[in-house]
């Protein structure tokens, strides 16, 4: 039975697997980056993120602390000088693993391990990361006031000598709007017009389905005598 026996052993002996960890930390410190099976990337992320954290508290006693894992006078270096400053506001997480498929051979499952703040990829990705535009419902009736333009609303400028050319374009643009605003209403009334129509033609269709009579004005219009026209 493997009560109480969490990590993974790698079917390795202690000193082995200790000191393959210790190397593949020294690597990833020096080339940021990785390749090796998932189970060693799960278990170096466990071994090397607790000696990061330690590195953020500059001291003597956790450089030697750190060297009594790593065994590298460089990877050491690096980490204080390099690393521990990148990541200084990361609340932990310094480590990013990321599968790769099977290996052919033995079928086993690779991963790439990397430090998050070195991979220009992801970062440049967030930053140029636009916000959601929100989507507006179609078929909003335009106010007179917004189909004006922003030139003739603002008509109090003053006019300084000498700019006689401008204010016959001031002129000619006001017209423009005004003659837009006319537009809009004009729409607008022959829509209420068709809409109108419209009911009154309901209103007929309903009477003649239940069997009442039509409206008198309808009736008169029907008595009226078609004009013949002489071709």
């Amino acid at each position: 039975m493997r009560h109480r026996k969490k990590f993974n052993h790698l079917s390795r002996t202690s000193t082995h697997r200790k000191a393959m960890l210790s190397n593949m930390a020294t690597s990833l410190i020096i080339h940021k980056r990785i390749n090796t099976t998932l189970a060693k990337a799960k278990a170096l992320r466990g071994y090397i993120e607790p000696l990061i954290t330690r590195s953020k508290e500059d001291t003597t006693h956790s450089r030697r602390m750190i060297f009594k894992y790593l065994q590298s006078k460089e990877a050491v270096t690096e980490l204080f000088r390099e690393i521990a400053v990148k990541v200084a506001d990361r609340p932990g997480g310094y480590t990013r693993i990321l599968k790769t498929g099977t290996r052919l051979g033995d079928n086993a499952e690779m991963a790439l391990i990397e430090l998050v703040d070195y991979n220009e990829t992801y970062l440049t990705e967030k930053e140029t990361k636009q916000a959601k535009t929100s989507r507006r419902r179609r078929g909003a009736k335009k106010k007179v006031q917004d189909v004006i333009p922003e030139e003739v609303k603002d008509t109090t400028e003053e006019i300084k000598p000498g700019d006689e050319d401008v204010g016959e374009i001031e002129q000619v643009e006001e017209a423009k709007g005004v003659e837009k605003a006319e537009e809009v209403e004009t729409v607008e009334q022959a829509a209420e017009v068709v809409a109108e129509a419209t009911d009154e033609k309901d209103e007929v269709v309903t009477a003649v389905e239940e069997g009442d009579s039509p409206p008198p004005e309808i009736e008169q219009e029907k008595d009226q005598p078609e004009e013949k026209t002489d071709n």
